[in-house]
């Protein structure tokens, strides 16, 4: 049974984009390039939201 629940986890920094890829179905390398292209114009406009999610969004738990 799938896990539908958007947890972070395969971080390299957070986790975040490992979970953001688990929660959607795609590679976290995706996410990774998006957040990486959003900080090229100052910063901000990446690393805000990643910093919004990296607070939010819960742990994976060893158990799941």
């Amino acid at each position: 049974m799938a896990n539908h629940k958007l947890r972070r986890q395969n971080g390299i920094i957070a986790g975040v984009c490992g979970g953001l890829g688990a929660f959607y179905g795609i590679a976290p390398f995706w996410f990774r390039l998006l957040f990486l292209i959003l900080l090229l114009p100052g910063g901000l406009p990446g690393l805000v939201p990643y910093l919004i999610l990296w607070i939010v969004v819960p742990r994976k738990r060893r158990n799941e």
